[in-house]
């Protein structure tokens, strides 16, 4: 396959991984008996903990001798990442129900791209991630702008938010003080770029590991979630069942059928978006760590406003805080664009270090 091709591949799966992650809690809309920690709690054990790991067992021979052959550092920093992941994540929940999907998504993929994009040309990952260039270079100024479009970008967003719940009749606005809400936004951004960060600085060695022993590309990079996020996901998955303890409302989860499909229904969505987000990174090579993330943090926020819009947030909201959002996706749509220059100004770099995938 060209380099062209896998780019294309690569920029195509980082941009359908956002696209989904941005969405993907959308089936809580149609639910009216789960609450918050019912659907999250088995969404994300699907997503973080059953799916992965059945996907790692079954595709990968030798999992556990492969795993002891990963540095145990390795292991130890991919987790670390991930536990600030996990606390983002459940913080994420909470700010869709009060904040609302578009509003959260935009400030989260915002603040959650700063990091995501800039980290790794400062301390270089793992793997294809080594050969990255430096924040000083061409490439790194040029991401750096696009950073800076997607943080004024969260800045409409935030003011569009603001406005719109002044703008609601008071029994149709979000339950919850807006600032208070705003204020765990903010926190989970800057958190929110740990579960990328896990997979740039643990995939090089578990991937290595796993194709020693056998694996596919696939459930390689499937393994490499499994390890990694161990640490994020149990965080995800205890807060919500220590919810329904001291709620005592465990009996709930078996209350509708249907909504119990949906809550695993968020889960598989969540699965395919971060194995899609690591198997583009790679196939987009060196420079797919911080291009890779800023792309798909911008795809996330686009695809959290798709669902806003089409699940009636915004319905009755006109002026000025409307404008503002359409202002914010205006900024991420160039901030988009600019990250796509910077990878073509740096692309003999990023080009000569893509892996061999057995992406058609």
């Amino acid at each position: 396959m060209s380099s062209e091709i896998t780019f294309a591949f690569g920029l195509l799966a980082v941009v359908s991984g956002g696209l989904l992650s941005g969405s993907a809690v959308w089936p809580m809309k149609l639910m009216k008996r789960y609450q918050f920690e019912h659907w999250w709690f088995i969404g994300m054990l699907t997503a973080l903990l059953v799916l992965p790991w059945t996907i790692t067992l079954l595709g990968c021979p030798h999992v556990m001798k492969a795993y002891g052959e990963v540095p145990l550092r390795t292991l130890v920093t991919a987790n670390l990442w991930s536990v600030g992941w996990g606390v983002a994540n459940v913080l994420c929940g909470l700010c869709y129900v009060r904040l609302g999907m578009a509003l959260t998504a935009a400030i989260i993929t915002g603040l959650g791209s700063a990091v995501g994009v800039l980290l790794p040309l400062m301390v270089k990952g793992s793997g294809v991630f080594k050969e990255a260039g430096n924040l000083n270079s061409s490439v790194g100024l040029t991401l750096l702008s696009g950073v800076g479009i997607m943080l004024i970008a969260v800045v409409c967003a935030s003011l569009a938010g603001a406005g719109r719940d002044r703008g609601k009749p008071l029994e149709n606005r979000n339950s919850g003080s807006f600032a208070a809400a705003l204020l765990m936004a903010l926190v989970a951004g800057i958190l929110s770029a740990g579960m990328g960060l896990s997979f740039v600085y643990g995939q090089g060695p578990i991937i290595e590991a796993m194709k020693r022993e056998g694996a596919g590309e696939i459930p390689a990079n499937f393994a490499v979630w499994s390890a990694g996020l161990l640490g994020g996901a149990f965080v995800s998955v205890l807060y919500p069942a220590w919810l329904m303890c001291r709620k005592k409302n465990w009996h709930l989860l078996t209350a509708s059928k249907s909504e119990f499909l949906l809550a695993i229904l968020i889960g598989l969505n969540g699965c395919a978006a971060a194995f899609l987000m690591g198997f583009g990174m790679r196939m987009l090579g060196a420079l797919g760590a911080s291009v890779g993330l800023g792309i798909q943090s911008a795809s996330w926020m686009l695809g959290g406003q798709i669902v806003g819009f089409v699940s009636g947030e915004w319905r009755g909201v006109s002026g000025p805080a409307r404008t503002k959002m359409y202002l914010a996706v205006a900024c991420l749509i160039a901030a988009i664009l600019i990250m796509m220059v910077g990878n073509s100004l740096g692309n003999g770099a990023a080009l000569s270090h893509i892996p061999p995938t057995d992406a058609p």
